[in-house]
């Protein structure tokens, strides 16, 4: 099935984004990739190596831009000028990529995105260049608010990062799906591969997770569940579930039977 993913004007036949931290050691983050398909690995840029730290190990050496898209995240930033520093950071070291995933929290505790500061930095990072993929709220009125400035997808929060608590508001995702002209990808809060797929077959382009998988008790394995359940997930929106109903219904047809 030919069904991409188009994301700034690029193609991904995977609709799995995947995070790199909290893994055991680079090995593992590398083996996790593989196994989950994923084509956007997403790259905390204020806490991992991509070269700006000459003698530490560089993720980019497991993980080569070669065969991934690398996308820059701000990860860690509480201020628009942070976020925008950071990808302007990550830009020079990735030879003036400019896909980055902005994200700007608003405190320590619960990880919310602060979004009167995303949508500065958005609009100073669009304004300067980038291909901006924006960390949001589930509040609809906002995600419109960053399509229309420019951001090339918009990612809601299913729940607060790192949580595994699933999708906790399906009705505010539908409704920023509703009249979206970028993609919507599920960005945190996702548990377990049920998760995916319920944000899927919702109607979301895509997924983007890191603990879900990272925290795993087999990390690898459930980084291939996350596989599949993406995929069934993005399957089953597309053919179209059955209406539901109050009460039973026969599988098989009665009329033209003998009794």
């Amino acid at each position: 099935m030919n069904d991409p993913l188009m994301i700034a004007g690029c193609a991904y036949q995977s609709r799995l984004l995947i995070g790199t931290g909290k893994y055991t050691n680079l090995e593992q983050t590398a083996a996790a990739i593989i196994a989950s398909g994923a084509e956007i690995v997403t790259v905390a840029v204020r806490r991992t190596n991509i070269g700006q730290h000459a003698d530490e190990p560089n993720l980019l050496e497991v993980i080569s831009p070669e065969h991934y898209t690398i996308l820059p995240n701000t990860a860690g930033c509480y201020t628009a000028q942070d976020a925008v520093r950071t990808c302007q950071l990550a830009r020079e070291l990735l030879d003036g990529h400019r896909l980055v995933k902005l994200e700007v929290l608003g405190d320590e505790k619960t990880l919310f995105p602060h979004i009167t500061q995303t949508l500065i930095a958005a609009q100073k990072l669009i304004d300067d260049g980038f291909q901006v993929m924006v960390y949001t709220s589930d509040d609809p009125i906002v995600a419109k608010e960053l399509e229309s400035m420019g951001c090339v997808a918009v990612m809601p929060l299913a729940a607060p990062i790192g949580s595994g608590l699933g999708i906790r508001n399906p009705h505010n995702l539908l409704l920023i799906l509703e009249d979206a002209k970028v993609p919507i990808i599920v960005d945190a809060g996702v548990g377990t591969a049920s998760d995916a797929a319920v944000a899927m077959e919702l109607g979301c382009a895509g997924v983007l997770m890191n603990t879900a998988i990272a925290k795993a008790k087999q990390p690898i394995l459930m980084a291939s569940a996350m596989n599949k359940a993406v995929a069934a997930g993005r399957e089953a929106f597309l053919a179209g579930r059955m209406e539901k109903k109050l009460y039973a219904s026969a599988s098989s047809p009665l009329s033209g039977i003998f009794f």
